[in-house]
Parts: C-alpha cells; sequence; structure tokens
C-alpha cells in the first residue's frame, strides 16, 4: 500500500527504538518496523496481512479487549500493559499505546510497544508497576486476575482443565524479623526464581503479596498437578543460599481445579487459598487440594485466631501455666521442670498450643502470649527457696522472633531474678527450625544469656536442617530430641539409631540431652542404655499445676 511505501516514511520509522506497526481497521497488519521484528521474533513478511491477533497471548479476557475497544471510541486512544507472545511462544509484557491515524481517505492504528521485561524499557516500565512486580518481575495480584478471569472464559472454548495453585512461604517472617528486609526482599527474589524453574512453558506465576505467590498451571494429563506441586515443595527442601548464607524456607502450596473447585477465577483463587491454609494445618511444607471438609477446619482456624487475640488483650484468667517434671535418667532423681502455657476459652475449650501459639507468632502477638507466661509462673514461684530441693532447672519456651525484641528482657528479667532467688537455674528453648535463621545479632543476644547464667537448648531438635559446622558456633547448652524418634525406641521396631547418633553429636560438642515424649518402659530403658542425660515424658510425670506437684519436687 503506498502508505508504507514512501521513503519519507520508511526514514522515520524503520529505525525507531520502539516496536512499531500499522494495522487497516479490518483489522489486518500493513506494517511492522525492525524493533517490531526484534522484539516479537517475526519477520515482517510474516505478519503483513496478519490479524494483530497473531500476538496474542491468550492471557486476558474477552472484556479485557472490550474495555480496549471502547477507550479507543470513546478517547481514541488506549494505553496500558498487555502479555503477547512471541514467535517462539514466550509469553512477555508490552507497554502498548494504540492511537488511530488518516491517510488520505483511510483510516489505520498505530500499535506503539517497548518489551517492559527489558531493563532499557525506560518510562514505560515504570508505568507498568500497576501491574507488574518490581522486586520479582512478576505480574501483581492485579494482572494475575485478568489472567485467570481470561483463563475461565477460554475454558469454554478448548475444554482444556487448568489449576490454580496458592503458594505461602514458611518461616519468611522471621527472616525480615531477624535479617531485616532488605534481606528479605533478595531471599525473596530467589524464592520468585525457584517458584518459576519448576513450572512449565505456558504456566502462569505471580507474586500476589508478601511471600505468596500464586500460579495457572495448564493440565495435560492426570498427573500433572501432582507432579508440579511434589517439585514445588521439594525445591524448598534444601537450604537456600543467597550472600553466601543459608536460609531454611519451606512452601505450603494449595490446589483448585476448574470447574471442580469454582467456577469464576475469584472463587479458584479463594479456594486454593483456603487450601494452602490446609497445608499450613497440616505441618507446613506439603501441598493439599481444597475440599469442603478441610475449608470447615480452616474457618474454625480463623474464629480461633479472632478469640485469641481477644482472649490476649481482655481475659488473662484464661492463661494458665503447667509444669512437666525432667528427670536424670541415670538416677530417677527429678532435673527440673519445664513451664507449658495452657488456654481454656468458654467456646472452644482448652486449645493445643500446636494451634495457639503459631497463630500468635503469625499475628504479631508472641510477645504478649510469652507476658502470659511469665505472669503465670511468677504467680505460682515462691518469694524464697522454703523446702524445694536445690539446683533444679526451670525451662519456658521463647520464639525466635522475640530473641532481638527490646521488651524481652524487661519481661524475662525478673522472672530469672525469681528464678535464681529459690536456688534454680532459669533456661530458655528454641525450636530448631527457627535457630538455624539467627542473624549475629541474635547470636550474640543469646550468649549474653549464656553469660547471665540462663540455659540455651534447641527444642524439637532433628526436625530442622542443622549442620555440625553451624551447630558448633550455637551458643546453646542443651539438644531436646523431638518425641518423633523417642517413640521410635523399644517396642517392635527398636530403631535407635537417629537418637544414638544424636548423643553421639551431642557428646562430641559437650552438650546435655534431653529426650521428649517418653511414654513406655522400653523407651525409657533404651534411653538410659544410650546414656541419655535427661527425659520427660508421660510414663514419669503428666505436666501439673503447681499446686499439685507434690511429690514430684521431693528430692
Amino acid at each position: 500500500m503506498q502508505v508504507v511505501q514512501q521513503q519519507d516514511f520508511r526514514a522515520l520509522v524503520d529505525n525507531h527504538p520502539r516496536a512499531i506497526m500499522l494495522s487497516t481497521t479490518e483489522p489486518r497488519i500493513v506494517y511492522a518496523n525492525r524493533m517490531f521484528c526484534a522484539v516479537t521474533g517475526y519477520q515482517s513478511d510474516e505478519v503483513l496481512g496478519q490479524p494483530p491477533s497473531i500476538l496474542s497471548s491468550g492471557l486476558h479476557s474477552p472484556e479485557f479487549y472490550q474495555a480496549m475497544w471502547q477507550s479507543l471510541e470513546r478517547h481514541g486512544r488506549w494505553e496500558g500493559l498487555i502479555w503477547n507472545r512471541r514467535k517462539s511462544g514466550e509469553t512477555y509484557p508490552q507497554w502498548l499505546t494504540i492511537y488511530p491515524l488518516e491517510h488520505g481517505n483511510r483510516r489505520f492504528w498505530a500499535g506503539v510497544f517497548t518489551d517492559v521485561g527489558d531493563v532499557a524499557a525506560g518510562d514505560e516500565r515504570l508505568a507498568s508497576l500497576a501491574y507488574y512486580d518490581p522486586l520479582t518481575e512478576l505480574p501483581n495480584r492485579s494482572l494475575f486476575q485478568e489472567f485467570l478471569k481470561a483463563r475461565v472464559a477460554r475454558r469454554a472454548r478448548d475444554s482444556r482443565r487448568f489449576a490454580v495453585l496458592f503458594v505461602d512461604l514458611d518461616f519468611f517472617k522471621s527472616v525480615n524479623d531477624l535479617h531485616g528486609h532488605e534481606c528479605g526482599d533478595r531471599v525473596l527474589q530467589h524464592a520468585a526464581y525457584c517458584i518459576q524453574s519448576v513450572l512449565r512453558r505456558g504456566d502462569v506465576v505471580a507474586r500476589l503479596s508478601g511471600d505468596e505467590f500464586s500460579a495457572i498451571i495448564e493440565l495435560q494429563s492426570g498427573d500433572d498437578l501432582d507432579g508440579v506441586c511434589q517439585r514445588m515443595i521439594h525445591i524448598f527442601q534444601a537450604p537456600m543460599v543467597v550472600d553466601h548464607r543459608e536460609y531454611f524456607l519451606s512452601a505450603s502450596v494449595g490446589a483448585a481445579v476448574y470447574p471442580e473447585h469454582g467456577k469464576t477465577g475469584s472463587e479458584l483463587l479463594q479456594n486454593a487459598d483456603r487450601a494452602m491454609y490446609t497445608a499450613k494445618l497440616a505441618g507446613r511444607a506439603c501441598y493439599r487440594l481444597y475440599s469442603e471438609v478441610a475449608t470447615e477446619q480452616g474457618r474454625r482456624e480463623q474464629r480461633l485466631s479472632e478469640a485469641l487475640m481477644a482472649s490476649l488483650k481482655t481475659a488473662p484468667e484464661e492463661f494458665s501455666v503447667v509444669y512437666q517434671p525432667q528427670y536424670w535418667l541415670d538416677s530417677g532423681r527429678i532435673a527440673g521442670l519445664e513451664a507449658l502455657l495452657r488456654w481454656r476459652h468458654p467456646e472452644f475449650g482448652v486449645v493445643s498450643p500446636a494451634e495457639f501459639v503459631p497463630i500468635a507468632e503469625q499475628r504479631g502477638h508472641i510477645h504478649e502470649l510469652t507476658g502470659h507466661l511469665v505472669r503465670c509462673i511468677l504467680a505460682d514461684l515462691p518469694d524464697s527457696p522454703g523446702l524445694l530441693p536445690r539446683d533444679l532447672r526451670l525451662a519456658i519456651n521463647i520464639s525466635a522472633r522475640q530473641i532481638t525484641d527490646s521488651r524481652l528482657e524487661g519481661l524475662l528479667g525478673p522472672l530469672f531474678c525469681r528464678i535464681r532467688r529459690i536456688g534454680w537455674r532459669p533456661e530458655i528453648e528454641i525450636t530448631e527450625t527457627h535457630l538455624m535463621n539467627l542473624s549475629p545479632q541474635c547470636l550474640n543476644r543469646l550468649r549474653e544469656f549464656g553469660h547471665q547464667g540462663v540455659g540455651v537448648a534447641i527444642d524439637d531438635f532433628g526436625t530442622g536442617y542443622s549442620s555440625l559446622a553451624y551447630l558448633h558456633t550455637l551458643p546453646v547448652q542443651v539438644l531436646k530430641i523431638d518425641r518423633q524418634f523417642t517413640w521410635r525406641l523399644g517396642g517392635k521396631s527398636g530403631d535407635s539409631r537417629i537418637v544414638a547418633a544424636i548423643l553421639g553429636i551431642a557428646e562430641a560438642l559437650g552438650l546435655e540431652v534431653v529426650a521428649e515424649g517418653i511414654e513406655s518402659e522400653d523407651q525409657h530403658s533404651r534411653l538410659r542404655e544410650l546414656k541419655c542425660h535427661r527425659g520427660q515424658g508421660f510414663l514419669m510425670a503428666r505436666p501439673l499445676p503447681w499446686q499439685a506437684l507434690g511429690s514430684a519436687l521431693v528430692d
């Protein structure tokens, strides 16, 4: 056509730094400049005469294009972020401007665009931030919801099954709390790369907010979903190395399949989120498919969360403490007590710490919970030794997120003073998984506790990722063997290899070992044979209120 043959026109646009194409109102492409070919991968003769939809990624809904044409009709212009597809099949974001051109008696549409994934995209890249996460360079929630709406609309035409994943990074908040947000951002970038690496061409992934990601997974066979979810869990099992430091995260993944678990994009995303929460309740580092039964459990968890927040602020009488005795296994004499917080709610009854402690951590109220623990212990302990046995340990559980909290010393100081006043020694327990992510500042704070005569114990040892080199540097004096390994002792299985290995590590590092969850004589006998130092469990004594300890404290 004459409009695209004139030399002055070609001199103006052929070497323009942005991709340019012209189309008729039919529409058919009648011109594409060199940058168009560089960005899309098509040669000009491959697209001339073709509709612009040859570039379509299929990620946008019919409503998206309807709004585009309505804007062109009303305002004579449309500008925004659109995801298109290169000749290679790769989808990419472009910042596109469309406006009309008149030449002679004919009307054309000009499309000018820039690949905003290109760091040289300039102002267009900045303008795209309303749809694009600048940290991970993934679509954000708004754009993902648009893609999801389009995928639901497309399902009516191609009948292919697809699933929505909701991915939440476990323990990421502790990275921000302990190392700062700058470090957290770099860990998030690495995590986004890990998530992308397990997906396939045609799948779409986005960062929704914070440490939450979502993806649209095309299902071509019956085991596709299981395979993707398994890879997603597996890739986070190894430590994540960022800036020469190891971080131990895991992923909880929820999945919802169209149309069984939702017939709209919002339903699918909501149900995938609910399934993810079920994975959290199952212990994290796993995936769950949406189910109505699991959703009911999630609703209970939400109600429980709201009740805990209210009780922490207005109902201190609902909290109490019980004490589980620990014994020297060689002599059977009492070695100390572990103080355990209990919560009895008027509606929910007695709530397990395994439920309410994670809620307090996630909602940022762990300091208030520890405050109730300390208050209850101080109400129980006498001001003087009296007839109490001497040189016992009194252990309390502390969240790793509290270690650098400036309020912690003021909270624990009076408790430690009272414990020393009766001739006992204070001890704090921190779970192994959290201990592995502590910053140098937190480790120095633990060393200060040690210098003050406070024992530091690794709780649930064996469930995390401790390396011998790292364990050697930790300011700890005690390892507590997780109950799942104690349960393997005695009986038919008689598997003592892990416990023996832990005891060997402890002996080499000069650490004491406490075995949790001793419930049978076989377990007790085997631990004595292995020369484990201390033990606790229902076989020897159940957790009791202070007034009921009685003979357990008799020396």
